[in-house]
């Protein structure tokens, strides 16, 4: 399993972003997959996590209601939009995978995830 993020860059207060994590080699639906961030000077923290089947999705409070994370199985491709963008979502955002017995299992610590693409930077600016 290799994971590639892209789509970070710069934007103002109140902009929006999407992410992708082009996932190779993750065929089944039993991988759930997520996505992390780390600000500069902090720790890892969850943003968003997805179950394999799709239909489960789960989000850090801060960012409930701006951003959707999505998966298509088609493309084997993690998105993530986010909309109405603040300074404190300035970070480096990785996507993660963990395969699962189960296609609705959600995953949320970083622990969890075995999987991690190499990150991709978005910088909001006020």
């Amino acid at each position: 399993v290799q994971l590639q993020a892209s789509g970070g860059g710069s934007v103002q207060t109140g902009g929006s972003l999407r992410l992708s994590c082009a996932a190779s080699g993750v065929t089944s639906s039993h991988y759930v997959m997520g996505w992390f961030r780390q600000a500069p000077g902090k720790e890892r923290e969850f943003v968003a996590a997805i179950s394999g089947s799709g239909d489960i999705t789960r989000y850090v409070d801060s960012v409930k209601g701006r951003f959707t994370i999505s998966r298509d199985g088609a493309k084997n491709t993690l998105y993530l939009q986010m909309i109405s963008l603040k300074p404190e979502d300035t970070a480096v955002y990785y996507c993660a995978a963990a395969w699962t017995s189960s296609t609705r299992v959600m995953y949320t610590t970083s622990s969890q995830y075995k999987k991690w693409g190499q990150g991709t930077l978005v910088t909001v600016s006020s």
